[in-house]
């Protein structure tokens, strides 16, 4: 996953064209001008332009949007042209507000994960394009689809479908029914068939699990015979597909019920972050999304954030708030001894909490620095997950 950088778009369907970006943007050629599905961000705009303008430089008739993420909307303004229909599902303004209101907010948020392939991409379109590249455009709409819309294209036949399960509640895949093509972007993640997150940890809007779930079904009773995602490459064949969504499926929704149940039977969301896993037939990866964070999103998008587990949680005052007297009660030494002893264990997270108890008193305390480094390098050995392993990268460098 990084910024669009390709020379030319590789052809991946018959008159389907591809450029991969922070997420892929796909040219679609007609008989009567060209469609165009996601913008990528502002920045990457100009690579899609050129390699679409070297394939064919025909009208852009329509763009269509899959979701309303920043890496979807940003390239609208380059992209477009005089008499372009943008069009988007019926939630798009909301996805475009929150964009807006939260935006120093989400990008400090999500910096650990993309500040480094960020610079790094801005600074090689840059060398192509020049310094002054396009700001990031709004969300907009001409043409809003509610559930599905029908559209012909010169010789083409599109039908989009809302698919609110997706990674936002303005989500739809464009679906070519002549084809059997399915453009479904990120609807189901940036890695296809892995667990989705139905919250990141960068910070987003909950996503209902029995959304997912319809969504999934929605696109599988679709019989595709290629998904063309929002990242890496296609992914090819009827059976495959099918039994991918089917398990995918099956997945989400064990892992609701399963919550659901130990909820009614009293158990506290870390109880159920510890004990529920997902049966050897509905293994899934989870290099995207991870169970035991989705099993905490369906516990609180039920429940909200009160886990009636103390009365602290009902008022503005941490156990952060007494990690000074602990430290001058306990010493800063023997809270460190005995970190660095559950660190020896094979405990990285018991390690965790008492080394922060001194970092949160003494912030350069050495001792401690070097037990939180050693956890988190622990914790990244085990880890094969996206935002997990740049989690912890980003709190090792800190401690470094």
């Amino acid at each position: 996953m990084a910024p669009a950088c390709a020379e030319r778009a590789e052809e991946v369907a018959p008159g389907i064209w591809c450029s991969p970006g922070l997420t892929n943007s796909y040219l679609l050629t007609t008989s009567d001008g060209r469609v165009v599905v996601n913008t990528g961000m502002g920045f990457e705009s100009p690579v899609h332009r050129a390699v679409f303008d070297a394939v064919d430089s025909s009208p852009v008739r329509y763009i269509v949007i899959t979701q309303g993420h920043y890496d979807h909307v940003g390239g609208l303004d380059t992209l477009r042209d005089p008499g372009t229909t943008v069009v988007a599902q019926a939630n798009w303004a909301q996805w475009r507000d929150d964009n807006e209101r939260l935006l120093p907010y989400r990008a400090n948020r999500s910096a650990f994960a993309f500040s480094g392939r960020l610079a790094d991409g801005i600074a090689h379109i840059q060398a192509r394009f020049g310094k002054k590249l396009p700001p990031q455009s709004a969300g907009c709409a001409d043409l809003v689809v509610d559930d599905r819309l029908s559209l012909t294209v010169g010789d083409r036949r599109f039908e989009l479908i809302a698919t609110p399960g997706g990674e936002t509640t303005d989500s739809m895949v464009v679906w070519l029914p002549d084809e059997r093509v399915c453009l479904c972007s990120n609807t189901f993640g940036p890695i296809f068939g892995h667990i989705p997150n139905l919250v990141t940890i960068r910070g987003d809007r909950y996503r209902d699990a029995l959304t997912v779930v319809d969504t999934i079904e929605r696109v599988r009773a679709l019989q595709p015979e290629v998904l063309l995602t929002g990242h890496f490459e296609p992914i090819r064949g009827a059976d495959l597909i099918d039994a991918e969504l089917t398990r995918l499926r099956d997945a989400v929704q064990y892992l609701h019920d399963q919550t659901v149940a130990g909820m009614n039977a009293g158990k506290d969301v870390r109880t159920l972050m510890r004990e529920i896993t997902l049966p050897e037939d509905l293994e899934v990866g989870q290099g995207y999304g991870k169970v035991a964070w989705d099993v905490r999103a369906i516990w609180e998008n039920y429940s909200g954030w009160f886990h009636h587990n103390s009365t602290t949680e009902l008022y503005p005052i941490g156990a952060d708030a007494v990690s000074a007297d602990l430290v001058e009660l306990a010493g800063a030494a023997a809270l460190t001894e005995r970190a660095g002893a559950h660190l020896a264990g094979g405990r990285p997270l018991q390690a965790i909490h008492l080394a922060e108890l001194v970092t949160h008193t003494r912030p350069e305390d050495p001792a401690a620095r070097a037990v939180l480094k050693a956890a988190h390098e622990q914790l990244l050995a085990g880890s094969v997950n996206f935002w997990e392993s740049a989690w912890l990268t980003k709190q090792i460098e800190r401690y470094t």
